[in-house]
Formats: C-alpha cells, sequence, structure tokens
C-alpha cells in the first residue's frame, strides 16, 4: 500500500508540472487572439503567483483540518478547474479570472505534498519527485505544440491539461483512505505531528532559524527563475548568439536540473541533506564562474549546465531537512511559508535584473547570481548553526 501510495505521488509531480510551463510556450499565440501586448503575459503570473503565496501561507491551517489527501486532492481540481477555464476563456480579463484559482491550487499542493514527502519518505524520493515535476514541466509545451500542429489552436493544449489534471484528481480522491492509512500505520511517533495548534505568521518567523531559511529559500528560487527568464537574453545580448541557438543552449539549464535530481537521489543515500547542498552550492559556483570566463561558447554552454546540475539538489534537499531541523509539528507551517518566500523570489528578483539589463548591462547576470548565491549560503550556513541537528528515521 506504502508503494502504492507512493506510485500517486510520483504520477501529482509529474501533473504537477504539466501546466507550469504552458503560459510561455502558448502566448505567443494567445496574446495576438485577445489583441493585448505580449507584456501582458506578467500580469496573469504574478496574479498566480500571489494566489499561491496566499494559499502556501494557509497551507497549514487547511492541512490539519483536512489531511494531505484531501488538500492535494481539492487543489488538483482546483488547477484542473482552472485549466479548462483558460481553455473557454473569451477575453484576457477572464484569464485573469481564472488565474486566481490556478494559483490557489497550486501553492497548497505545492506545500502539503512536499511536507509528507518529508515526514514519510527518504531524502532520495524528494529528489526523484521534483525530477518528475521536470518531466512533467518537459511535457507541457510539447503537448501545446502537438494541439497546436495537430490543426487545433491553444485553448485545446490548455484542455488536454485540464483533462489529465482532473484524471489525477480521481485517482487522488479514490487514493484517500491510502494517505491516512499510511500515517496509522507509521512505525515512529515523530512523523506524525501531534500539535494540531496552528501557528501565526509572526510564531513561525519567531522560531530559530525560519528566517535563515525563508531567505535561503527566496535567494534560491530568485536566482533559479532569474537564470530560467536572462540566459537566452544573456547570450544574444553579450554573447552574440543567435536567437535559436541561444535557446538551445539555455535549455541546458533545465537539463542539468532534471539529469541532476535523477542522479542527486542516488547520491544522497551515502550523503546527508546539508552535504547534498552544500555540493550543490559548490557547483553552482563553479558554473557562475565558467559563465564568467570569455571562452566563447564553450564556457556558455558548460557553465549554464553546471549552475543546472548545482540548483538540482538545493531545492528537495532543503524541504526534505525541514521536519529535521523545526520538528514534524512545525513542518507544514514552515515549508508553507517557504513556499510564499520562494513564489516572492521568483516574482521580485528577475524583474530586478531586467532593469539592471535595461539600464546598466545585461553582461551583469552572472555577478547578479553570484550575489544571490552567496547571500543563500551565508543564510543556510547561520540556520545550520541555529538550529538543532537530529534525525528522522523511516518506514
Amino acid at each position: 500500500m506504502i508503494q502504492l501510495l507512493l506510485a500517486i505521488i510520483y504520477l501529482a509531480f509529474i501533473s504537477l508540472g504539466l501546466p507550469d510551463s504552458l503560459l510561455g510556450s502558448a502566448w505567443p499565440t494567445m496574446y495576438k487572439d485577445f489583441n493585448v501586448p505580449i507584456s501582458y503575459a506578467g500580469a496573469i503570473s504574478i496574479i498566480i503567483a500571489l494566489g499561491t503565496v496566499v494559499s502556501s501561507l494557509q497551507s497549514d491551517r487547511l492541512t490539519k483540518r483536512f489531511g494531505t489527501g484531501k488538500v492535494t486532492a481539492i487543489s488538483v481540481g482546483m488547477t484542473a478547474v482552472a485549466l479548462f477555464g483558460f481553455s473557454i476563456s473569451p477575453s484576457f480579463w477572464m484569464l485573469c479570472l481564472w488565474a486566481i484559482p490556478y494559483g490557489l491550487g497550486a501553492g497548497s499542493v505545492d506545500a502539503s505534498l512536499n511536507n509528507y514527502v518529508a515526514l514519510h519518505y527518504e531524502s532520495r524520493h524528494m529528489s526523484w519527485l521534483h525530477c518528475m515535476w521536470g518531466v512533467g514541466a518537459s511535457l507541457g509545451p510539447y503537448i501545446m505544440a502537438y494541439a497546436l500542429t495537430g490543426g487545433n489552436n491553444w485553448n485545446m493544449g490548455y484542455r488536454y491539461i485540464s483533462y489529465l489534471q482532473i484524471l489525477l484528481t480521481l485517482i487522488l480522491l479514490i487514493s484517500l483512505p491510502l494517505w491516512s492509512k499510511h500515517s496509522k500505520t507509521s512505525h515512529t511517533t515523530d512523523q506524525t505531528p501531534s500539535n494540531k495548534e496552528v501557528l501565526s505568521l509572526k510564531q513561525i518567523i519567531s522560531i530559530p532559524g525560519a528566517k535563515e531559511v525563508m531567505l535561503s529559500f527566496f535567494c534560491y528560487c530568485a536566482l533559479e527563475q532569474t537564470t530560467s527568464l536572462w540566459a537566452s537574453s544573456y547570450l544574444v545580448l553579450h554573447k552574440g548568439l543567435t536567437s535559436t541557438i541561444a535557446a538551445g543552449y539555455a535549455s541546458l539549464f533545465f537539463i542539468g536540473i532534471t539529469i541532476g535530481r535523477a542522479v542527486s537521489g542516488f547520491l544522497t543515500i551515502k550523503l546527508n541533506n546539508t552535504q547534498m547542498i552544500r555540493l550543490g552550492e559548490g557547483i553552482l559556483f563553479t558554473g557562475i564562474l565558467v559563465l564568467l570566463l570569455p571562452f566563447g561558447n564553450g564556457s556558455a554552454i558548460l557553465g549554464l549546465l553546471l549552475i543546472g546540475l548545482g540548483c538540482a539538489p538545493i531545492y528537495p534537499c532543503i524541504i526534505h531537512s525541514t521536519p529535521m531541523h523545526f520538528g514534524a509539528d512545525k513542518s507544514q507551517a514552515i515549508i508553507g511559508v517557504q513556499m510564499a518566500c520562494a513564489y516572492l523570489g521568483t516574482c521580485l528578483m528577475p524583474p530586478l535584473f531586467g532593469l539592471i539589463a535595461n539600464y546598466i548591462a545585461v553582461s551583469l547576470l552572472p555577478i547578479y547570481l553570484l550575489f544571490l548565491l552567496l547571500f543563500m549560503l551565508l543564510m543556510y550556513e547561520k540556520l545550520i548553526k541555529n538550529v538543532k541537528g537530529g534525525t528522522i528515521h523511516y518506514d
């Protein structure tokens, strides 16, 4: 039964990644249909991000009241409805309206499901699960391309993903007894939160180490999203590559993350979360330095690949170590706030670099990434000093 539930969670992570890259792949067609400026995609992204921040902050309350299984099923259902709403939207303002349940559903399931895995499964599964998210995020554009080249339009691309999310919702509803059964049959009492008190944001921030882990997560997600958004522009405007070649090179960053998380799952058998995070930070540092080297295309290729590989273990290992650092009774609250900080980092820091690129120089991208990395490293080491280590035993 435990393995069956794990398979469902793997499926859920693939499905969660499917819609995340849809807007970017469909927008070149969508904005023309709605007769709006191409920059309006940013408005939809911000609405979705704000929804995820709100629902992430409420994840502790929702999970303690309804349980992880129900929160996951309801959240995926909300996402499915929102995606179907996208597919039938006749105007831009309707897209903005449907973006609200999209964001609210994404934030809750992300925080709740990550905490459940952190409590009940070993670190290698967290890495492999986030690798599966990357698989889903990679498949999304292909499904959209299939819709566009098959004589349909972007609406059908969203509808296909909506149908897959509806199917997952049904699977999650059927599997609800497995979630509670897994918790009841767990042999370690520290895996099941016994404290039903819902912590306020002020209480969470006052926990030793909470501010440091929040800032670490903020910096990591800012670094990842900034690289994702600006790598191609950096290669075109600074390295002098064509847009087509730059897009191909920029994809190495995502390939590095996906492959890195698959490999990280095996490495966690020998290395603990702290060692994995430090290893990732070291590879990241090397990748940024290589990107700075004036050796043309070779340094750009190797630099972006190393940055992706360095990013790979950091996100899942920070999440997985949360119960060990803060206790199982506080982990859901901490992870919810971590997710909110992650979304804030992805919203605020890439546009800030956009201003730097516009008014100073796009060539400063590696320096910007280096600043984020060094601040993340400082906060993470401070976190390690401020929290008491512990060991979680698994089934």
